[in-house]
């Protein structure tokens, strides 16, 4: 499935959004039902360790952002998706340019719908690996996400809940 207009502009605007541009890293697709996104970290002067291989924070702020991002667009609104844990595995030096491609499967997608309907909340574990252009494996980052369902905004009385002025009323001038 290829990219749309607008997850196009979405990631030219990525791109430009300066605490991902510090990172190094470039989108380099998204598709249209935000399922797949693909993300590419060039070995240059912005990217370069003491030693002269990629900078370790520069791979892991590359990919940070994109499996909750990718829920949080095929879930909607009516969910709440924060990430919880990351771990990096180094597995060798980068010393060439890194890709990293994000899949969401439709299957995984109907599990969390599920579980959340049975559990009030829940953690999902993701992996990507970050491979040369011959597909060897430099690193691999592991995301832990919660998901849950987002409180109603109203309760059954039609009055408003949630907001601080409402739960500490006593606060108010």
């Amino acid at each position: 499935m290829g990219e749309s207009l607008r997850t196009r502009a979405f990631r030219w605007g990525f791109n430009f959004w300066p605490c991902y541009r510090g990172t190094g890293g470039r989108v380099t697709f998204i598709s249209r039902d935000w399922r797949e996104i693909r993300v590419r970290l060039p070995l240059s002067w912005r990217t370069r360790n003491y030693v002269g291989t990629l900078f370790g924070g520069s791979i892991y702020g590359a990919v940070d952002p994109f499996y909750m991002i990718m829920l949080m667009k095929n879930l909607g609104p009516g969910y709440v998706v924060w990430d919880k844990a990351a771990t990096v595995r180094f597995r060798r030096p980068g010393r060439t340019a890194l890709q990293a491609v994000f899949r969401l499967e439709a299957e995984e997608l109907a599990e969390i719908e599920r579980l959340v309907t049975e559990f009030p909340k829940v953690d999902r574990a993701y992996t990507v690996d970050l491979v040369d252009r011959n597909g060897a494996v430099h690193a691999t980052v592991e995301k832990v996400l919660h998901v849950s369902r987002r409180a109603s905004e109203s309760p059954q009385d039609g009055s408003p809940s949630g907001t601080l002025a409402n739960q500490n009323h006593h606060l108010t001038r």
